[in-house]
């Protein structure tokens, strides 16, 4: 198995060098910026597993390199920081930051961070890869039905039912359960045309697997998604 490979942006080589030399250790191959201007084409042109960025640097700065780094990828980010109080500016502005660790830090400390952060990060990657092996799935980022790799656009109507039948797929909801749901989470639903919005996800769903009857009819009970 290839070696992760960690890229740790900080202008303090003492600190970088400490760093690259614990992770060595574990089993990382290790690259090293100073220069906050070198690091976004860097990733664009080299493969890395996660990244070890400094807020303070020379050229751009942590926050502002990690907003143009989740324009075009999800690599795993964590920041370095020597304030403390810089933390709420990291959480506040969602730049897309997966951790964070505050400086002094402890090497061993930042190595089981990188440890945990790539767990994470393989296990969402593994559960991506799974959905989008799926026939029809909720894309959870964009909120759309997926049926075939097809985004479709539902009502928020729509999108309430197929969510409850997506979570249990099998299981026959009944009209009172659908209804329920569609209280919780939909604002002046009309819950006595369930029977339409049920025909207009039919037919949606249709358009892109015209061979499979995907939400089935159960008489006298209710409605149950056939995967």
């Amino acid at each position: 198995m290839k070696p992760e490979h960690i890229l740790i942006v900080e202008d303090e080589e003492d600190v970088a060098s400490i760093l690259s030399e614990y992770l060595i250790n574990e089993g990382f191959i290790t690259s090293c910026l100073a220069d906050g201007n070198e690091v976004v084409p860097f990733v664009k042109q080299t493969q890395v597993s996660l990244i070890l960025l400094d807020i303070l640097l020379p050229g751009m700065n942590g926050i502002e390199i990690c907003k143009v780094i989740r324009v075009f990828s999800n690599v795993p980010v964590i920041m370095l920081t020597a304030r403390v109080d810089e933390i709420d500016r990291i959480i506040g502005l969602e730049i897309g930051a997966d951790d964070y660790v505050c400086k002094p830090f402890s090497p061993r400390e930042v190595v089981a961070r990188v440890k945990a952060v790539l767990r994470r990060y393989r296990t969402r990657a593994v559960t991506d890869e799974e959905q989008a092996r799926q026939k029809i799935y909720l894309n959870k980022s964009t909120l759309k039905l997926v049926v075939n790799d097809n985004p479709i656009h539902l009502t928020p109507t729509e999108n309430a039912i197929i969510e409850l039948m997506l979570s249990k797929p099998g299981h026959v909801f009944s009209r009172s359960k659908i209804t329920q749901k569609l209280q919780k989470c939909v604002a002046n639903s009309q819950t006595r045309t369930i029977d339409f919005h049920i025909k207009n996800l039919r037919r949606k769903i249709w358009e892109h697997l015209p061979e499979e009857q995907i939400i089935q009819s159960i008489y006298g009970e209710g409605y149950k998604l056939a995967l």
